[in-house]
């Protein structure tokens, strides 16, 4: 378990007790806000089969497209590093923003300047009402961690989840290493 509380910037990991979720199975999310009318993050570790120009034809790019979360499914959200492009973004943590122009992102996009290692795509978020959150860390839903990543955009989505469950030790390292059929095993 862990005694980090949540805030923007932190990463929640899916614990093991909650492999029967399908929305937030093995997924690891990170908070884009977190205050006393509730949190808001995106999870960044489960790539959809979509990528941008499937969504917005006009825009020939084949970046990624991720499940976001369980609410909103149809809107597109968007999280970066490259605040001085896209105006009116929101500060998370150093060098990483969400949101911002969307005009001008579609611009950057049309003119291939926006690499993968630079934004992350999401339709839908994960969402928490006030205290929701707080009452699912008390029934360890939830591991809370820092965000340790250089570039959380380069960061290997297949092996996300084991990764950060491999940092907390114990036995947190067999479920780490468990099938994700539990069956197969």
């Amino acid at each position: 378990m862990t005694s980090l509380k949540p805030t923007k910037g932190k990463l929640l990991v899916a614990e093991p007790s909650i492999l029967a979720d399908k929305s937030f199975n093995r997924s690891v999310i990170l908070l884009t806000a977190h205050d006393h009318e509730g949190s808001v993050g995106f999870i960044f570790n489960k790539p959809l089969d979509l990528c941008i120009k499937d969504i917005i034809p006009e825009i020939d790019s084949d970046l990624p497209i991720y499940n976001g979360g369980p609410v909103a499914k149809n809107n597109l959200y968007f999280v970066h590093n490259i605040d001085q492009l896209i105006p009116d973004s929101e500060k998370i943590s150093d060098d990483l923003y969400w949101g911002g122009d969307f005009t001008i992102l579609k611009q950057l996009l049309t003119d291939n300047k926006i690499k993968n290692k630079d934004i992350r795509f999401f339709l839908g978020y994960s969402g928490w009402s006030s205290k929701q959150l707080d009452d699912e860390l008390k029934i360890d839903s939830w591991l809370v961690a820092n965000n340790d990543h250089k570039n959380i955009f380069r960061k290997k989505y297949h092996s996300f989840w084991k990764d950060e469950l491999m940092r907390f030790g114990g036995d947190y390292q067999l479920w780490a290493n468990a099938p994700e059929d539990p069956s197969l095993n």
